[in-house]
């Protein structure tokens, strides 16, 4: 399982890197990325889950 954010739909709002800050962290713009390779274990799935039901954009996607 993978997490990926679409560069194009964030607008920086901060909220992945604020609830997943594990999974998330943030560019010199301040838009949302996934740090390292973005392979998901259980608890990392259940915060980068949280993170995209809260991401305003709609731009974090997992890939099962």
């Amino acid at each position: 399982m993978r997490v990926v954010i679409d560069a194009e739909l964030c607008q920086g709002q901060g909220r992945c890197f604020s609830i997943a800050p594990t999974v998330f962290g943030f560019d010199e713009l301040g838009s949302g990325v996934v740090l390292g390779e973005g392979r998901l274990d259980e608890v990392t799935a259940t915060q980068a889950r949280l993170a995209q039901a809260n991401c305003p954009e709609h731009a974090i996607f997992i890939e099962e």
